[in-house]
């Protein structure tokens, strides 16, 4: 489609938090360094996401001729207190079980609710122009899956690996503008992996 619109969107790689299945939303914890090299297949002249560590350092390392604007709206999920804490760590914490069972309504204490992430990922995504590359967290992903995907989903049933990507197209500009449903959503192979 020749007036088509798409943006592309990445998960940062792993973090030592991430390994360990803690809530990792707002700490700004680094990559943890694998002995793979990564080759970028989609390079791109100017590349958007979070500001924190992890995504910049996962820009540098797939896009790393880009020119890197970071934007606090693509943080992850504000976790409050249930930061840095495990699923095993909260399960019997009631306000952990309001939170999962209904996060659009419930936020954590000193944290957001997924409604609230939804708004201010929702704020970055229209400045976007069209072809852009986001790198960014499983939070603001899911956040755009759910809300465009021309499928019925909810947000927990989107799997996101690390490093994973997924390219989101519209008929136009003005149907991304105005929040319509994708023509397409696919997962993309962002990178090629070569273990050295």
């Amino acid at each position: 489609m020749a007036d088509g619109y798409h943006i592309n969107v990445v998960r940062h790689l792993p973090t030592a938090g991430n390994k360990q299945r803690k809530y990792i939303g707002w700490t700004d914890e680094p990559i943890v360094e694998s002995a793979e090299l990564h080759r970028c297949l989609a390079p791109g002249q100017f590349v958007y996401g979070s500001d924190l560590l992890r995504a910049r350092q996962t820009a540098a390392l797939y896009f790393p001729k880009a020119v890197y604007t970071a934007d606090w709206r693509w943080r992850e999920c504000n976790f409050g207190e249930f930061e840095g804490r495990t699923y095993a760590d909260l399960e019997r914490d009631m306000n952990y079980r309001n939170w999962i069972d209904d996060p659009c309504m419930f936020a954590p204490s000193g944290g957001e609710s997924l409604r609230e992430l939804e708004a201010r990922v929702l704020s970055a995504h229209l400045e976007l122009p069209n072809g852009s590359i986001v790198v960014t967290h499983g939070g603001p992903i899911r956040a755009l899956l759910t809300k465009f995907s021309p499928t019925v989903k909810t947000f927990w049933s989107w799997e996101i690996p690390h490093g994973s990507g997924y390219r989101l197209e519209w008929e136009n500009e003005q149907a991304f503008k105005e929040g319509t449903a994708c023509t397409s959503i696919s997962a993309v192979p962002i990178m090629a992996k070569e273990t050295l």
